[in-house]
């Protein structure tokens, strides 16, 4: 019995589900480690300020790593306090591939992956990811919370957009190879390398390292510059509809709390003099 209240302890300081001064404490002391993180990897790009605290950048992101190993395990198991994850083995399993779990992991994965036999240019690659740890702040703020909560919410209208872009991008990469590599062979030497000036022209970036000479390559560029603009208010439009959906219903949410409140309270006071009854 003491086990579980202790799990149920843990549960609550490290989920954004209480609003304790302990559960402050704990969120507040995570969200400052998580920006000295941010900091950390900053300076620690600098050649000179690495060269000088090379010691304290290795001591600091290892206990970084520990801290976030400890707190990624204990999140493990107390998530069997949740009722959407109270299986012991599927409903961990289940968390463990939430996009924060995700997060936390990929945050803590490169440090461990240095102790084993591993390719080292993708190790350096994979030191990237510690800049993942910024994101575990959107546990504990409730704006970034909506931002997550609005992508969540329109994953399968910005997939599709993303498959529209792709599916633009091969068209636009066919017909410009096809337009311009007999007159640009070395510019346009085949399709993929046609994809750059597509992704360049489809962002209306054009930044005039390769361009198009022929007409036909032209009239390709010019058509896919316009459809570019109104490409890319698609998913503006998409995930403003997804804002102003959570915003409502949050506003909802507060009103018919407040109602509650309200009804509560005067169920709780006398209906002839208003005292409060006892």
């Amino acid at each position: 019995m003491k086990k579980v209240t202790i799990k149920r302890r843990v549960y609550e300081l490290l989920h954004n589900d209480s609003v304790s001064i302990g559960n402050r404490i704990v969120q507040g002391g995570i969200i400052l480690l998580i920006l000295c993180n941010a900091l950390s990897l900053i300076f620690e790009s600098i050649p000179e300020v690495r060269k000088e605290h090379e010691i304290f950048f290795a001591q600091f992101n290892l206990f970084s790593v520990v801290f976030f190993s400890i707190e990624y395990v204990l999140r493990m198991w107390s998530i069997s306090c949740d009722e959407r994850f109270n299986k012991p083995i599927i409903g961990r399993i289940k968390y463990a591939f939430t996009s924060m779990q995700l997060i936390d992991l990929f945050a803590i994965l490169p440090f461990y992956l240095s102790f084993v036999h591993f390719d080292l240019r993708i190790l350096r690659l994979m030191r990237v990811f510690r800049l993942l740890r910024v994101f575990k702040i959107a546990k504990y703020i409730s704006a970034l919370a909506i931002v997550m909560n609005v992508f969540k919410r329109k994953a399968n209208e910005l997939a599709i957009a993303a498959f529209l872009l792709v599916f633009l991008l091969l068209i636009a990469s066919t017909a410009i190879y096809y337009a311009e590599n007999s007159s640009q062979p070395e510019a346009f030497s085949s399709i993929p390398d046609s994809m750059w000036w597509s992704v360049i022209t489809i962002c209306t970036v054009g930044y005039g390292d390769i361009y198009p000479v022929t007409l036909m390559g032209k009239i390709i560029g010019g058509v896919l510059a316009v459809i570019g603009i109104g490409f890319f208010a698609l998913p503006t439009g998409i995930i403003s509809s997804g804002f102003t959906e959570v915003l409502e219903e949050r506003k909802e949410k507060r009103a018919q709390e407040a109602l509650a409140l309200k009804e509560r309270d005067a169920l709780e006071k006398c209906p002839c003099c208003g005292k409060s009854i006892d």
